[in-house]
């Protein structure tokens, strides 16, 4: 039975492997085919007659896991320089207003239709607003790379914004003044707290010349963030801190410390590590929506209770992006169909306590959410005839001096008149 079990699990991992390479061709978002393929072992499994435990704790464990190597991996993308100041204001203002416009527009709804409570209503409304970058980076890798950029950072933003608000909404019973002061300190306190960390994880990762090395370092960034949720602190704040810092050492080698620590060799173990961290979160998410596809029962995916409901979400939900792509001057296709639901929903509507979880937003509402908004995009971008990218778009930018004018070697005047002078024998001749 034990072989048996390890057969089903390399197989399936093999099989997301296959669906992650062609779902820039297909079009198909990865995550829909591991949640059918989640969903079709259950099926296989009460065929069989095969008894399989709960597996919502590690639903649980995989979703902390998978969000902080997501994170981790979005803060080592995102480059921060001059270049990229317009695309980074322009993807975190859609990302906050966003969230911000979408939950306040369904509390509005909820307390409209339900007359319920308005914090309550914000708590439970906020997963359906978060863009998950576990689906949505993956998904637009045929894009140009400005476009590929802003869903980037977009997403990664999304992730972080959505459950920052959330966790505050979450840990203060009133919404006042004291309430937001004492977030202003957690965050200040975190911030301090994430670049000590940050440099000693960094003096680690130079440092330990055991052949083990990256693992260890991995393992004290989540007990970090662990120990920091425990405290009720912003703890994602600290992935993204780190992730930032070390994904753009290579513009931080003037630093003293910096230079101390051998950046050529620093920087060689930073890729290593970042490698790692995209592999450690494939195979995470892989294992996370595989396992949310296993426990969704039939009856909760086609709940004609909550179709209706689940249309009309999705239809407000790419409305407002809609409108924030054309305020922000943005390409509206395909941008406008990149806002996939998924684990950043799933995890965080597993945590709301059940006293104020509002039986309207239940399983049935998110698993037809994440499916609707993955089956838009999917078909956004079919139908959008996507021009392929530019052959030296991937090019590394020319170097720009401080002026802001490219650095451009002067010819001599010498070679000119050579040159000239070659032309005119030729024509001569």
């Amino acid at each position: 039975m034990t072989l048996t079990i390890i057969i089903i699990i390399c197989v399936l991992l093999l099989l997301a492997y296959i669906f992650d390479l062609t779902s820039s061709r297909t079009r198909i978002p990865t995550v829909i085919l591991l949640l059918v393929l989640g969903y079709l072992v259950r099926l296989g499994t009460g065929m069989l007659g095969v008894e399989v435990p709960d597996l919502t704790v590690f639903l649980q464990i995989f979703g902390t896991i998978g969000l902080i190597l997501i994170v981790l991996e979005g803060g080592l993308e995102l480059e921060f320089n001059k270049s990229k100041l317009k695309v980074i204001n322009k993807s975190f203002f859609v990302s906050l207003l966003s969230i911000v416009i979408l939950s306040f527009l369904f509390t509005f709804i909820l307390q409209l239709v339900y007359d319920v409570d308005i914090k309550n209503s914000l708590i439970d409304a906020i997963p359906i607003c978060v863009i998950s970058s576990a689906i949505a980076i993956p998904s637009v890798a045929h894009l140009s790379k400005d476009k590929r950029e802003f869903v980037i950072y977009e997403s990664s933003f999304s992730d972080v914004l959505g459950v920052l608000l959330f966790d505050f909404l979450l840990t203060h019973e009133q919404i006042n003044g004291h309430a937001f002061g004492q977030f202003g300190i957690d965050m200040l306190v975190l911030i301090v707290v994430s670049f000590i960390a940050t440099l000693l994880l960094l003096f680690l990762l130079k440092t330990i010349d055991h052949h083990i090395k990256f693992i260890p370092i991995i393992i004290l960034i989540v007990l970090i963030y662990a120990v920091a949720e425990k405290f009720h602190l912003p703890a994602l704040i600290f992935i993204l801190i780190f992730g930032l810092f070390i994904g753009n050492l290579n513009r931080l080698t003037e630093i003293n410390f910096i230079k101390k620590m051998k950046p050529e060799i620093l920087l060689k173990e930073v890729d290593k590590f970042s490698e790692l961290v995209k592999e450690g979160a494939f195979l995470i998410r892989t294992m996370f929506f595989l396992i949310f596809g296993f426990l969704i029962e039939t009856e909760e995916l086609l709940n004609p209770e909550t179709f209706l409901l689940a249309i009309g979400v999705t239809f407000l939900i790419f409305i407002v992006r809609w409108c924030l792509i054309k305020l922000f001057k943005l390409e509206v296709k395909p941008l406008v169909y990149v806002a996939p639901r998924g684990l950043i929903t799933i995890l965080l509507f597993l945590v709301i306590p059940d006293s104020i979880k509002l039986p309207m937003i239940n399983k049935s509402l998110i698993i037809q959410v994440i499916v609707l908004s993955a089956m838009v995009m999917m078909v956004g971008m079919m139908v959008c005839k996507v021009l392929p990218p530019k052959f030296n778009e991937d090019l590394p930018e020319p170097p720009i001096d401080d002026e802001g004018t490219e650095e451009i070697e002067e010819i001599p005047q010498e070679a000119k008149r050579i040159d000239f002078e070659a032309e005119d024998d030729r024509f001569n001749d």
